[in-house]
Order: structure tokens, then C-alpha cells, then sequence
């Protein structure tokens, strides 16, 4: 599914709605709601949103549980961390338990982070089937999303839940979730804002399937396809129209 919105403030709102929506719902139906966030720029906004009065208090954050689908290995007060963007923009604003957060700490070793984050996603989901309720994600402009870039081995991994991965691009270590693990998340959602953006776009969705070049084809949801919410700057190399389901 993908829908197209004008600009980031309206992809935003929506998907600041949808994790209100889905967090009502999983909080009814199980107690708790689990989610994933994404790091990068495109979900800044959402988050901000997400702290205000009108989402904020529609939401019962005691039973909000937070995770991140991956991390730059980094300290944890160094400004490309995910963890450290969400917490300013959005944890630190609202009544969440502080137990109800959890980041991946893989400044100092990937290999052992990985592991760990793993063990504390099987402890989380020990009473209940490895499913996240919504799981966010970006695009990047390489056709990579979470920390599954093009050409790393960690595209082949089958097994594990979590992975620290190499990128040469970079220079650094990340750890992130694996796309069998990403793949039996609930609800996937690509957030995908700006031109710079439209080509690996157009690639992803109306391209030949080559997941080793274009990781986030790699994702497929319990076999099905993922939503994309984006803007109609990311969007204007699209043949196909607004709520159609891609290749």
C-alpha cells in the first residue's frame, strides 16, 4: 500500500495518527504496545508531533514499549544516535516509564550488543509471538533501510534477530534487526520524504527485485507488502497511483 502525501508535515501527522491509532488498540487487545522506531531525519517530525497534547494524550504510555529496528555505534550522546533523537524530541516530553525504553548500547562492542539487544527482545516477547505492532522505517538513498545496506552480510543472515554489521561506506559498526525479524513485525511502515529520495524509491517498488543492491525489498511483512507512506517529492518518479499495492 502507499500513500502519498503533500509534504513532510502531512506525512507526519498521519503517521503520528497511526502510531496513536495502533497504540489505543494494541493497549486494548494485550496490554501493551510494542514499536519499533526508525532513526534518520524523516521521522524527527513525527516525533515532535507525537509529544504534543493533541497525540500525547490520547496515548496510554504506560503501556508503550520502545525499541529501535537499529543503531549507529556511536555514544549515546553523540547526535547521529537514534536513541538520543527520540529521546529529545519525544521520550522526554511524554509520562513513559523509563523501564518502557529500550536502546541499543553498542558504542563500545557491536558483536556483544547485538547479542544482548536479541536476548532482551526474546525475554520481551517470551509470552507472546515475536510480532512488533508497528515497525518504522526509512529509506535511504542507496535502497537501504534499518542498517541492511547493500552488499553487507547481514543481508544473509536467516537466523539471528539482531546483527552487528560492518559498513564500509561509513566506517563504522551499526546493529540492527535483521529482515526475517523485520519481517514478522505486525505492521511495517516506510516513512519516505524528498527528492533525493525518488529514485531509490522508484527502484524499490517498480524495479527488478535485486534485495542485495536494494535491501529494503527484503521486506515483506509475513509475505505481504509493507505500507509507504510518502511525500509527493519522494513519489515523482512513480507510475503507480496512490493505494496501489507494488510488484
Amino acid at each position: 500500500m502507499i500513500r502519498v502525501y503533500h509534504d513532510l508535515e502531512e506525512l507526519s501527522r498521519a503517521t503520528a495518527e497511526l502510531f496513536t491509532v495502533q497504540s489505543r488498540a494494541a493497549s486494548l487487545a494485550c496490554g501493551r504496545f510494542s514499536v519499533a522506531l526508525s532513526g534518520g531525519e524523516t521521522p524527527r517530525r513525527t516525533y515532535e508531533l507525537l509529544a504534543t497534547p493533541e497525540y500525547s494524550a490520547r496515548i496510554h504510555w504506560p503501556e508503550v514499549h520502545i525499541f529501535w529496528s537499529d543503531e549507529r555505534c556511536v555514544p549515546e550522546d553523540d547526535p547521529r544516535n537514534n536513541s538520543l533523537m527520540a529521546r529529545q524530541t519525544l521520550l522526554n516530553q511524554v509520562p513513559i516509564p523509563p523501564g518502557n525504553i529500550h536502546p541499543i548500547r553498542c558504542a563500545s562492542n557491536p558483536q556483544q550488543a547485538a547479542q544482548a539487544y536479541e536476548d532482551e527482545l526474546r525475554e520481551f516477547f517470551s509470552t507472546q509471538n515475536p510480532n512488533f505492532h508497528l515497525l518504522l522505517l526509512g529509506l535511504g538513498s542507496n535502497g537501504h533501510t534499518a542498517s541492511l545496506f547493500p552488499h553487507t552480510s547481514v543481508l544473509n543472515e536467516q537466523k539471528r534477530w539482531v546483527s552487528e554489521v560492518y559498513v564500509d561506506e561509513l566506517g563504522m559498526y551499526r546493529v540492527t534487526f535483521t529482515a526475517p525479524f523485520i519481517n514478522q513485525a505486525d505492521q511495517v511502515v516506510f516513512l519516505v520524504s524528498g527528492a533525493d529520495k525518488a529514485q531509490a524509491l522508484e527502484d524499490v517498488l517498480e524495479g527488478s527485485y535485486r534485495p542485495h543492491e536494494l535491501p529494503a525489498q527484503l521486506i515483506r511483512p509475513k509475505g505481504e507488502h509493507p505500507t509507504w507512506l510518502v511525500d509527493k517529492a519522494a513519489s515523482h518518479k512513480l507510475t503507480m497511483t496512490p493505494d496501489e499495492e507494488p510488484n
